[in-house]
């Protein structure tokens, strides 16, 4: 079976009004120099970013910046991108230079580069709310999984604490304030022969995963 276009478009109903543009945005540059999807991908390498940064906010109000920003990396690099164009088998249908009409394998960084091509092609066609449900879509579990970074934060402080000074590491409450449906804990935590780190959260136990994050960052263990 030949895939195109327009079997995608099927495939993930789009329902694009404009079926040139879902073919450019899987051109790749070695199958047609002038009109590929670089631009395309350019723009919906934005359109990702906004619709991800936009979610976070939503999911982690109280969150601090940086945490926020690990978050966001997780989430939009290439790899990721990989992922998930995979899951939707993108490289099906992705136009590349091909003389002798061979199956050959497209390279991992084309795959993820051409999921942000259409992105950007969604974008253009159907507007940023479409677009923005099509990608919440396809990176909701994800999203989901991104508390990891912080568990795995706590964890490791906490091995590298007992395996270098043979005891746990010393969580201190510094604070809570807020109304009673919107707390905002304050801790801070230490290691033997460390200063206080403080981290925030809506919940002791966020503010204490936040905290050994930035220790965990802070004393450079590698």
């Amino acid at each position: 079976m030949k895939f195109t276009s327009i079997n995608l478009d099927k495939k993930l109903e789009l329902k694009l009004t404009d079926p040139t543009i879902l073919t450019k945005s899987l051109t790749h540059k070695s199958y047609d120099s002038k009109n590929n999807n670089e631009k395309i991908e350019f723009l919906g390498d934005r359109v990702l970013g906004l619709i991800i940064a936009k979610k976070l906010l939503e999911i982690y109000p109280e969150e601090r910046e940086g945490i926020l920003d690990k978050k966001f990396a997780s989430l939009v690099n290439k790899k990721k991108c990989l992922e998930i164009a995979k899951k939707i088998e993108l490289e099906k249908y992705i136009l590349v230079f091909n003389p002798k009409n061979k199956k050959i394998i497209i390279e991992d960084k084309i795959v993820a580069d051409c999921l942000e091509a259409l992105i950007g092609a969604i974008y253009l066609d159907k507007g940023l709310n479409f677009t923005e449900k099509f990608v919440l879509n396809l990176w909701s579990e994800h999203i989901r999984a991104s508390v990891v970074t912080q568990i795995d934060a706590k964890t490791k402080l906490q091995e590298y604490s007992l395996k270098t000074f043979k005891i746990l590491p010393i969580y201190k409450l510094i604070s809570n304030t807020g109304p009673r449906h919107k707390p905002l804990f304050k801790v801070a935590v230490k290691l033997k022969d460390t200063k206080f780190f403080a981290g925030e959260g809506v919940s002791k136990k966020d503010a204490e995963q936040d905290a050994a994050s930035l220790c965990y960052e802070g004393i450079s263990i590698k």
